[in-house]
């Protein structure tokens, strides 16, 4: 059978059109070095919400000036001491979370950064700390009308989870 050429174009966009929208309906995916996929920008997305850093604790003996400096370079209002938190003087985050300075709490203290990752189970969080080699610094923890918090030592780190 013998197609004209307007029959054959018509025939080859449509064709075209066809696996267009096939291949659209398809996640998006492309394969890098060592067998990881790289997910289009919506899964990214979801997955970046899956680890969200909650609470970053800063303890240093500069809490005023450390808390100037932070509001200068970025903008925020830090609070007056949060009683709950250390003393700790908070300012919000863009993505929910905050950020707290505060003192050390006892002459063994030292100056840290430590980040706190927001989890749906504390409990199971610290269960997988452990088992992957983690030793618990501090069990989890309520701290009314903040949360509840855990923190774990793990190759000399200090980490933090934070549980709403």
């Amino acid at each position: 059978m013998k197609l004209s050429p307007n029959r054959t174009s018509v025939f080859c966009v449509t064709l075209l059109l066809f696996v267009g929208v096939a291949v659209s309906d398809q996640p998006k995916t492309s394969q890098r070095q060592g067998g990881e996929k790289s997910y289009d920008r919506k899964e990214k997305q979801a997955k970046a919400r899956a680890m969200k850093v909650q609470y970053l604790e800063i303890v240093t003996p500069d809490v005023n000036e450390t808390c100037r400096a932070l509001a200068e370079a970025h903008s925020v209002k830090f609070s007056d001491p949060v009683a709950e938190l250390g003393n700790a003087r908070t300012a919000d985050l863009k993505d929910g979370g905050r950020i707290g300075v505060r003192a050390p709490m006892r002459d063994t203290e030292k100056p840290i950064v430590r980040p706190y990752v927001l989890v749906d189970n504390i409990e199971a969080a610290v269960k997988a700390a452990e088992k992957a080699g983690g030793q618990i610094a501090m069990p989890p923890m309520n701290l009314p009308g903040q949360g509840t918090f855990a923190i774990y030592i793990l190759g000399g780190i200090e980490h933090g989870l934070w549980q709403l």
